[in-house]
């Protein structure tokens, strides 16, 4: 996967805009100056959007949702990377502070000992479920709301391609 996407926070959105600025020369045809500054911008009204609700950020909601689509609510660590956008540096990090907060357990493997899965809790479920009622409608008015059904399938389509090719070229 990619190596660490992390929603990105305001250091991180004027770095993308210096990006944007640094680029009006011969990268002004390219469109990642502003898929990046979208995609921090997206993510910090998301994140604030959280806060103001007092639920955690939205890299906790990450790793809940992996955990509440595998079988049994469980993952291997490097199976939850896999499935998320977190490098395994910072998922361990995170399912620490998850964990303290009940949300995951950890459950050690029987069959490797150096082994353990990461466990949703039923609060982690809830506190999962609560996060989406600010998550998801956060996604429509920001993101969804603003292309018709044509641009949501050309979209997807293009930004499939990209990931398909990340993944090949992985260094």
């Amino acid at each position: 996967m990619v190596a660490d996407l992390m929603p990105f926070r305001q250091s991180q959105l004027r770095e993308a805009s210096a990006v944007n600025a640094a680029q009006s020369g011969d990268g002004s045809s390219s469109a990642w100056p502003r898929f990046v500054t979208a995609y921090a911008l997206v993510i910090t009204r998301i994140e604030e959007r959280l806060k103001a609700a007092g639920l955690p950020e939205l890299t906790w909601y990450d790793v809940l949702w992996a955990l509440e689509r595998a079988p049994r609510g469980r993952l291997r660590m490097h199976e939850l990377a896999e499935n998320t956008v977190i490098s395994r540096s910072n998922l361990t990090r995170l399912v620490d502070r998850l964990e303290a907060a009940s949300l995951v357990a950890r459950d050690r493997d029987c069959s490797d000992r150096r082994g353990a899965f990461a466990v949703l809790t039923t609060t982690g479920r809830a506190v999962r479920r609560r996060m989406w009622t600010v998550y998801g409608p956060a996604i429509g008015e920001l993101f969804d709301g603003h292309l018709n059904a044509a641009e949501t399938l050309q979209m997807r389509s293009i930004l499939d391609r990209i990931l398909q090719a990340a993944r090949v070229h992985r260094p």
